[in-house]
């Protein structure tokens, strides 16, 4: 066994897929033995841990970026990692829908922001949004998955607000700061495990 298959086969054991999974941009990187492959498994690896954050939060954190990337090997990772750290099943709802309502305000206040149209601000946005109001897993916590699904979907308005929101919640930026990295790393690993 080469040294690349050995690197592919720990890291679907640890997103818990068997080690003939292959997608097509895994099989172009193993038929190159891209040293990008071990990169990604340490990547990957290290969104199971935080100082910041707990397991729980981590998880999900995990299940509302995959869901936002429509990763299904993702989201059941991340679900059950989160299920493991005593997620509850509301708990783990509120995550998916947080990534639903999100994929909505991100085009919805990207749209205002890229226009920079004093009358679209005017208009009502006529989008429900009482999850936010009341959220199970906290209104901080809340408040940094959006802040993760907004990073992700690029919306500059909304990670704003979103920021400035977990500063008045009494957030420490690292927390933020690594919920975004762990974000980060779980859409580049998306872009090779689908």
């Amino acid at each position: 066994m080469s040294e690349t298959t050995e690197v592919i086969d720990e890291l679907l054991k640890t997103i818990q897929l068997d080690t003939t999974y292959r997608t097509p941009a895994l099989d172009l990187l193993e038929k190159a033995d891209s040293r990008y492959l071990r990169d990604l498994k340490v990547n990957f690896t290290s969104t199971l841990e935080s100082e910041y954050l707990s397991a729980k939060e981590i998880g999900l954190i995990g299940i509302s970026i995959s869901v936002n990337n429509n990763n299904k090997p993702l989201t059941d990772f991340y679900t059950a990692f989160a299920e493991k750290n005593e997620a509850t099943e509301a708990e783990i709802a509120e995550a998916v829908s947080c990534a639903s309502l999100l994929a909505s305000n991100n085009v919805f206040y990207r749209f205002r922001h890229f226009t920079q149209k004093e009358k679209y601000t005017q208009i009502p946005a006529r989008i429900r949004m009482q999850i936010m109001m009341k959220p199970i897993t906290g209104k901080e916590f809340f408040e940094l998955m959006s802040l993760a699904v907004s990073a992700v979907n690029g919306c500059e308005m909304c990670v704003n607000s979103h920021e400035d929101s977990l500063m008045k919640l009494g957030a420490k930026e690292e927390r933020v700061f690594d919920a975004v990295r762990i974000a980060s790393l779980i859409t580049a690993t998306g872009k090779i495990i689908y």
